[in-house]
């Protein structure tokens, strides 16, 4: 039996292309059961493997997550942790949705926190919310953008 059979999941259910590449998101967790259940509750994910990495599935992406630790031999260099302050952000995730007020409202229910309501931005509507780890995920809907109409470049509106 394979390891993802064993663990509940099936090969098609991975990030494994048979040709070319796909891109994934992988996040240092403090918590990993947590996490997974937020992705898994706000953003509808479900689970291809619970653990060692965690993998779920949200819609046409996949999450990966497992704790930080110390330099592998792969990467001998590097530490992973989670986020330290949450005011400096240098990498986001960005979720885009067919009706913003619905899932905004369906994510406020479920606990999620906003940092805002939605707010129109000319070339999209956008709002910010964070996982349980402090990761920042931009939520945002095409509206003028559609219509070539740009957002606006300056950080005042």
């Amino acid at each position: 039996m394979s390891d993802v059979t064993s663990a509940g999941g099936a090969a098609g259910d991975l990030p494994a292309p048979a040709e070319g590449l796909v891109l994934t998101h992988f996040l240092t967790v403090s918590d990993v059961p947590r996490s997974r259940a937020f992705y898994v509750d706000v953003l509808g994910g479900r689970v291809v493997l619970a653990e060692n990495p965690c993998i779920v599935k949200a819609a046409n992406s996949w999450i990966i997550m497992n704790p930080g630790g110390g330099p592998t031999d792969d990467k001998p260099d590097v530490v992973l942790r989670t986020p330290e302050d949450p005011h400096t952000v240098s990498s986001f995730l960005n979720v885009r949705v067919a009706d913003i007020d619905d899932f905004y409202a369906r994510a406020r229910a479920k606990g999620a926190e906003f940092l805002t309501p939605p707010i129109d931005r000319r070339a999209e509507l956008r709002c910010y919310m964070r996982d349980p780890d402090g990761y920042l995920i931009e939520v945002g809907q095409a509206t003028g953008l559609l219509k070539g109409i740009l957002a606006h470049v300056d950080t005042d509106t």
